[in-house]
Parts: structure tokens; C-alpha cells; sequence
């Protein structure tokens, strides 16, 4: 989502590179590029007056340090503020889970923005970290969302109460609570009811599911396509119900990301969650440092950890990268590697969060060439596998045939692996000497256009 404005960011930072010092001359087409990025990525404009106001403040202000560069003390300043417009306060950004079982959370928001995926999404975060859910279906309107639910329900094992004989509201949410604390639930996220518009039954109807079940949370699911629409309508949802946070569904979309940047700022209200894949394990909170450095292309190396140790198992990784610093690596040891990466997302998602990607400029990762790769993999035998210098021409033939693949497709693979093999510990060197990874050498890991 916020590539583009990455990109104008970093030809900012490259154009104040080499300069001795901050300085009002210096400091002002920088301040400028600055401000048409951000309104160019959508960012609400007061936001955007605010945001270049405290940087340019800041960074005439600032004392350069000996070992630092200019450059360097103007992305730490916009960093900084970034940080801070993006919500600043961890803490804020966490959920409040009740003391007294079942934590109740309400989810509201137009129709069509996410709310029965979010739902599901939620209940999915919650029940990795060991918490009982139910879904309560709440939206008497749309008979398809209930469907949805349960279907959602019934892919995480999760209960999800119903009840399609009423029309009412309150009644739905009262029922779901007591069966939640008679199974002794932890969490209930309610799915309520939306609307193409915000309209007054509407209001009413979640007012009084809020004054009837005192929610602990009432989260606004946005859809950060929709820009600073979302916004809008996530202050006029707070000035009406006074919401606790957003949950913003589709940051992996190509909307330019303003409707991120502006949300805090205007409502007052914290990003909780993001949306950042259609799987139900494509969502994560949301952290605004986290987010700043993304953004700035400085990656996101906490939460690249956090995602290995949720998909990665430790002992297969440590075997795998046992053997291969011993033996290299064989087809087995890189069918077993992209599986288990692909467990994570995908391969440019997962890049995208390693430092200085973003500075080396468009890598297309071709998800459809790794299908391929796994294919060819698959066609050869256990003994092909593991010692890939006896496949002869005879038997590339018959792997091409078996994949579906030229048998060119088969040479180039086995030439991959060679030079990965060849690769690996100078890439290695790479980055954990400069903390700064070479193209040519990514090249020969991942598959490319």
C-alpha cells in the first residue's frame, strides 16, 4: 500500500544525502517533496500541515551530531513524526480485556467493509493466543453474513451463535452473552448489522446493543481502499457512538495508504488492527513505530520475527540450517524452505519488512514461477532430490514432462540451487556484516520476473 509514497521518501532522503549540515536553504525542497508525498499517498491535509509544521520545526532546530549525517538526523525526524501521527502510544493500540470473562467486543461499520472477515480475522488472533472465542451473529439484515460467520466458525473450530427466528438486535447480543458465559468464554466479538450509509436506525440499533452489553471494545472496521472516506465516516461513528479503535481491512491493497496516516490524527482514535491478506491469519496489530518504519523502507524486523516464530517451526529450522552449512542445501531442504516460508505469506510481503529492500528498488517476486519450481520438485524422484548431480538429460526429460515444464525450466533450477549453494555463506556475510543484502545474490534465492 504505501509504496509510492516509500518511494518519493526515499528519493527525498537521497537528495539531501552529502550535505554538511541542516540548514533552513537545504532543508526547504526537502520539507516540500515531503508534503506533496504525503498529500499525494491521501493523507487528510490538516494532518499533512500538522505533520510538515513539527518536522520543519524539528529539523532546523536539531543539533547534528559528529557521527551522524544530515540525512540520517532528517529520517529519525520523520520518523519521529510519523510515529507519533500514526498513534505513538503502543499501549493505546492494545486491547482492554476484562478482568471478569467474557472480554465483549463489538465490531460496527458500513456494509461492505470487512466487519464478518475482521470478525473471523479477531477470533483467529485470539484463539492463537490461547483465548476460547464466540462469534455472535448480528446482523439481521443479511442473511449471507450469518452464512459467512458460521462458515468461519466451522474453519477455526470456533463457536458461533445464531438465532434466525428474531429480527432483534439486543436480543441476539443479550443470548450470545449468556451462552458465552455458561461455556465460560474469554472473548465474544459481535458482528453487528451495516449499511451502504450511515443512516439513524442504524445508530440506534448499535446504541442500544452498547447500552444493553457495555462492550469493552467498540472497534470501527474501515476499508483503507475507500482513502479518506474511511476517516469520515470513522469520526462520524465515534461523534454518534463513541468508538474505543479501528480495525483497517486491505492494507495489502494498492490504495496509497492515507487513510492510515490520517485515522489517529482525526478521530482520536487508535489503529488496533490491519488487514494485510484475505487468509484469517493475515492480520496483525498494529504498532506505530512499526508501521513508520515500513513506510520509511527501514523494514520491520520485529515483526518478520514474530511471523517465523509463529510459522516456523525452531527444530525443523535449526536441522535444515545445520545441513545445509554442512552439506549445502538439496531439492528436499528447498521445497521444505519455501513451505515453510510460504506458511509466513508471501515471498514479497516478507521482504518488504527486511531493512534497506525498499532502497534496492522493484523486485516482482513471481508467486506463479515458485508453483512451478514446487511442481518440478515434485516430479523427481526421492534419490533426484537428494543428489541432484545425477540428473542426466534422460531424466530431465521426464521431470519437464512429469511438471509440465520445458526442460530448460529444469536446467535453470538445478543451475539455482548450485549457485545458491555457492552463495549462501557470502550472503550471509551480507547481511549480517552490513546489514545491507545484495540483488545478484537475492536473485539466486528467489525466484524472479
Amino acid at each position: 500500500m504505501f509504496g509510492a509514497l516509500n518511494e518519493k521518501l526515499q528519493s527525498v532522503f537521497r537528495n539531501i544525502k552529502g550535505q554538511a549540515r541542516i540548514s533552513e536553504d537545504n532543508i526547504k525542497e526537502a520539507i516540500r517533496q515531503v508534503r506533496m508525498a504525503l498529500l499525494e499517498a491521501d493523507v487528510n491535509y490538516k494532518v499533512v500541515k500538522k505533520f510538515i509544521q513539527n518536522v520543519q520545526e524539528k529539523a532546523l532546530g536539531e543539533k547534528v551530531l559528529k557521527s551522524l549525517t544530515p540525512e540520517q538526523v532528517f529520517i529519525k525526524i520523520v520518523n519521529d513524526e510519523l510515529t507519533n501521527i500514526l498513534g505513538g502510544d503502543k499501549d493505546e493500540s492494545k486491547l482492554k480485556l476484562s478482568s471478569n470473562p467474557p472480554t465483549i467486543i463489538m465490531l460496527v461499520g458500513l456494509q461492505g467493509s470487512g466487519k464478518t472477515t475482521s470478525a473471523g480475522k479477531l477470533a483467529c488472533h485470539f484463539m492463537k493466543n490461547g483465548k476460547s472465542v464466540l462469534l455472535v451473529a448480528d446482523d439481521i439484515y443479511r442473511p449471507a453474513a450469518i452464512d459467512q460467520l458460521e462458515t468461519l466458525g466451522k474453519q477455526l473450530k470456533c463457536d458461533v451463535y445464531a438465532n434466525r427466528d428474531t429480527r432483534d438486535a439486543v436480543k441476539i447480543a443479550e443470548e450470545g452473552l449468556n451462552v458465552a458465559k455458561k461455556s465460560a468464554k474469554d472473548v465474544m466479538i459481535i458482528d453487528t448489522a451495516g449499511r451502504l450509509h450511515i443512516d439513524e436506525d442504524l445508530m440506534n440499533e448499535l446504541a442500544a446493543i452498547k447500552e444493553h452489553l457495555k462492550p469493552n471494545e467498540i472497534l470501527f472496521v474501515a476499508d483503507a481502499m475507500t482513502g479518506q472516506d474511511a476517516v469520515n465516516v470513522a469520526a462520524k461513528f465515534d461523534e454518534l457512538l463513541g468508538i474505543t479503535g479501528v480495525i483497517l481491512t486491505k492494507l495489502d491493497g494498492d490504495a496509497r495508504g492515507g487513510a492510515a496516516l490520517s485515522i489517529k490524527e482525526v478521530t482520536g482514535k487508535p489503529l488496533k488492527f490491519v488487514g494485510i491478506g484475505e487468509k484469517l491469519d493475515a492480520f496483525e496489530p498494529f504498532y506505530p513505530d512499526r508501521m513508520a518504519s515500513r513506510i520509511l523502507g527501514m523494514g520491520d524486523i520485529v515483526t518478520l520475527v514474530e511471523m517465523a516464530q509463529s510459522a516456523i517451526d525452531e527444530d525443523e529450522a535449526e536441522q535444515i540450517a545445520g545441513k545445509i552449512s554442512k552439506d549445502g542445501m538439496d531439492f528436499n531442504d528447498m521445497l521444505q524452505q519455501f513451505k515453510m516460508i510460504k506458511r509466513m505469506g508471501s515471498f514479497e510481503s516478507i521482504l518488504r519488512l527486511i531493512p534497506g529492500f525498499s532502497a534496492m528498488g522493484d523486485i516482482d517476486i513471481d508467486e506463479k514461477h515458485i508453483k512451478r519450481i514446487e511442481a518440478i520438485i515434485s516430479s523427481m524422484t526421492p534419490k533426484e532430490r537428494k543428489y541432484y548431480k545425477i540428473i542426466n538429460g534422460s531424466r530431465k526429460k521426464r521431470i519437464a514432462r512429469g511438471a509440465g515444464v520445458q526442460v530448460n525450466d529444469v536446467n535453470k533450477l538445478i543451475n539455482q540451487l548450485e549457485q545458491t549453494n555457492k552463495m549462501m555463506k557470502k550472503l550471509t556475510k551480507k547481511i549480517g556484516g552490513k546489514n545491507k543484502i545484495d540483488k545478484k545474490l537475492l536473485r539466486n534465492i528467489f525466484p524472479m520476473r
